[in-house]
């Protein structure tokens, strides 16, 4: 009997959960556990562009977690416009192309800016795709989606919708990753990831090492996707 090749992972997403968690058990500030995410996020990226996965997108700030403490929120927002420039010139320099997932209410409009100035920094750039989903939420985005379908196209269908995603270039996820031990995908990319294989694991994000990449990649080339058919 032939073997089939082997399915490659395109695009990644990974649900980025467990930094306060991480943080707490060590005695650190919450924020600490924020920072190391960003590290790992650096080399995640690394070891996606060495595995020859052209998508990664990661789950960093939902539109539910504007709900949690005030001091939390407000370091995300600081370490968000601290490093995402600095961020951003360094993805230039190994060819990432970075792109930003999301709502623009609520964020301040400065912290907009940077992160519009960063996925310029990054346009030209055509190795592996980082997204950040930052103040997204999934039903949103396909509500925002269908209003403007509503608008411009005049109806609302599979096609119009799909047309209208936040970076509509952005393709299907086909694995979404979750860490921190939760099974659940919170509105992660509820469109594009219809027909998405999902994979938990136990550790925290913070914990997460190259290794885990290999792990991942081996664990969806095992899988059989029919897409319902």
């Amino acid at each position: 009997m032939l073997m089939e090749k082997s399915q490659e992972l395109r695009h990644l997403g990974i649900i980025a959960d467990g930094n306060r968690r991480w943080a707490r058990e060590r005695g650190l500030p919450t924020i600490e556990g924020h920072k190391k995410g960003l590290e790992i996020i650096e080399m995640l990226v690394g070891e996606a562009m060495n595995a020859g996965v052209e998508y990664i997108t990661f789950y960093v700030f939902s539109t539910e977690n504007w709900g949690r403490s005030e001091a939390e929120v407000s370091g995300i927002m600081r370490l968000a416009s601290m490093r995402i420039l600095a961020l951003a010139k360094k993805m230039a320099k190994n060819n990432v192309k970075l792109v930003i997932l999301g709502a623009k209410s609520r964020v301040d409009p400065k912290l907009m800016s940077l992160m519009e100035q960063a996925e310029s920094i990054t346009a030209d750039c055509d190795g592996v795709t980082t997204c950040f989903c930052f103040n997204y939420g999934g039903e949103q985005e396909i509500a925002d989606s269908a209003n403007i379908a509503l608008e411009v196209d005049g109806e609302i269908t599979p096609a119009t919708i799909r047309a209208h995603l936040y970076h509509p270039e952005i393709p299907d996820v086909d694995m979404v990753v979750r860490t921190s031990g939760e099974e659940r995908i919170s509105g992660f990319m509820l469109w594009r990831s219809a027909y998405a294989e999902l994979m938990f694991l136990e550790k925290y994000f913070p914990e997460m090492t190259a290794d885990d990449m290999g792990v991942i990649i081996a664990e969806y080339e095992k899988r059989n996707r029919r897409f319902g058919k």
